[in-house]
């Protein structure tokens, strides 16, 4: 089996298709080129690619619609937008789609490459087994009891499903934007919220465990139009 990173490029233009296919595949990566929406979903149906890069503007299910199917099936394949369009409602509605990253036409070859190459190093660091204790902010996540650990007491802190799932969410995608949709799609324990507002209340509960002052939290940020990040502690 080839081992390199699998990327595929989306893009209904047959000759810009042509390119970045070439140019990625010399920079030694393995290349699938499709045209549209449904060849996406036979390739994904067969393989899952470590990478997409996502035309918006395609005929018929524009790139939106598929950024959130991908998003859907997987939250470790990286996705980029890439648009002529460069308006922030196009980068803010890409993000909120479940994109990574936006790159807007015309673009030079090295700056893709650099996206590519920095998307792919954290889609790799978020396949590796977790810790089974990770700290996030005042708190350490133990993945083995399911609970918030106290590192200075010791004192353990059980956590419910929801909570437990989103804290690992988060564990496993430092540093990525996580979009407010899909952490309640698939966090599966529905409660007795308002459906609009349920992850800003777990959120708003959580950081009141982990965070030294909720009112100003470093480790569960809000990234405005998107969702929320976790940031893992310097020291």
């Amino acid at each position: 089996m080839d081992p390199r990173p699998h990327i595929v490029v989306v893009e209904d233009e047959a000759a810009q298709r042509a390119l970045l296919v070439d140019y990625l595949g010399k920079q030694n990566f393995r290349v699938s080129g499709v045209d549209g929406g449904a060849a996406l979903r036979r390739l994904v149906g067969r393989e899952l690619p470590q990478l997409v890069l996502l035309d918006v503007g395609l005929p018929g299910e524009d790139g939106f619609a598929l950024a959130r199917w991908l998003r859907e099936k997987s939250s470790r394949t990286g996705i980029i937008m890439v648009t002529a369009a460069s308006e922030t409602v196009d980068r803010v509605i890409g993000l909120e789609s479940g994109a990574d990253d936006y790159i807007a036409k015309p673009f030079e070859p090295r700056e893709l490459l650099a996206r590519v190459r920095s998307l792919l190093r954290r889609a790799t660091a978020a396949t590796q087994a977790p810790e089974q204790r990770i700290r996030m902010g005042r708190k350490v996540l133990d993945l083995e009891k399911r609970a918030l650990v106290d590192p200075a007491s010791g004192e353990e802190e059980a956590l419910a499903a929801t909570e437990f799932d989103l804290l690992k969410l988060f564990a496993e995608n430092p540093g990525r934007p996580l979009n407010r949709d899909w952490l309640l799609e698939v966090t599966t324990h529905r409660e007795a919220e308002p459906l609009g507002r349920a992850i800003d209340l777990r959120i708003t509960r959580l950081r009141r465990k982990i965070e030294v002052n909720p009112r100003h939290p470093q480790a569960l940020r809000t990234v405005r139009g998107v969702g929320y990040v976790f940031v893992p502690p310097k020291d």
